[in-house]
């Protein structure tokens, strides 16, 4: 696997609090001369990552109901709407576990059909992040074939948002998603993919996308790796 490669396979993240408009736009060029997926970052950045990536094959990719997804349904849709008309290109989207785990289906409905009808409608990507750290291998069962109903492009393991999680995504969430979801829906391992070997063991074990604030330090490691040929299981 070469370089750019890796890159394409990432989504290089920047989420963090206080970050300004210069720090984005600076991050959003380096972004593109790497050749990674996406930028994913808040709402609020999107216009300025659009006008910096615009015309390139790095994607604006911003998070709905970061980082923990209790927003309304309404919200979430209006928010989503916002970002698409913004520049947004694909969508991450935090599911609402706290209604998934009370069974409340009427909220999942109208979240997950309003905000993957309007990335859609768009011509964006629609991904949905479930949290699998907070869940047990039967809900993540559950919830990952939920979002692949509602038409999730890809499904997303978390946010990563270390306060209120128990640990970090394993080489065992993603394989048990692969093992669940058709091979036309994708799955993006995120949260706690800090080094190349973290990366690598997450695309052998069937994931198709990495969220990552270190992307560059990750391509950076790849050339200690011997050559990987085949990444599916």
């Amino acid at each position: 696997m070469t370089r750019k490669e890796l890159a394409a396979l990432i989504d290089q993240t920047a989420l963090g609090s206080g970050l300004s408009e210069e720090y984005i736009r600076s991050f959003c060029r380096e972004a593109m001369a790497e050749g990674f997926a996406s930028v994913c970052i808040l709402p609020n950045m999107v216009p300025a990552a659009a006008q910096i990536l615009s015309g390139s094959a790095t994607k604006v990719c911003t998070v709905i109901s970061f980082p923990l997804g209790m927003d309304l349904p309404e919200t979430k849709i209006f928010e989503t709407g916002d970002a698409l008309q913004k520049g947004a290109q694909e969508i991450d989207l935090v599911l609402n576990v706290g209604a998934f785990k009370s069974g409340d289906y009427s909220a999942l409905e109208r979240e997950l059909s309003g905000v993957i009808g309007a990335a859609h409608a768009a011509g964006a990507l629609a991904k949905v992040i479930i949290e699998t750290p907070l869940l047990t291998s039967r809900q993540i069962h559950e919830a990952a074939l939920l979002c692949e109903g509602y038409g999730a492009d890809i499904v997303k393991t978390s946010t990563g948002y270390r306060p209120i999680l128990p640990r970090s995504t394993s080489v065992e969430d993603v394989k048990l998603l692969r093992s669940i979801l058709r091979r036309e829906t994708g799955i993006k391992a995120a949260g706690g993919i800090r080094s190349v070997q973290d990366a690598l063991r997450m695309l052998a074990a069937g994931a198709t996308r990495i969220g990552a604030s270190c992307g560059v330090e990750i391509l950076n490691g790849l050339a200690e790796q011997p050559p990987v040929r085949n990444l599916s299981v």
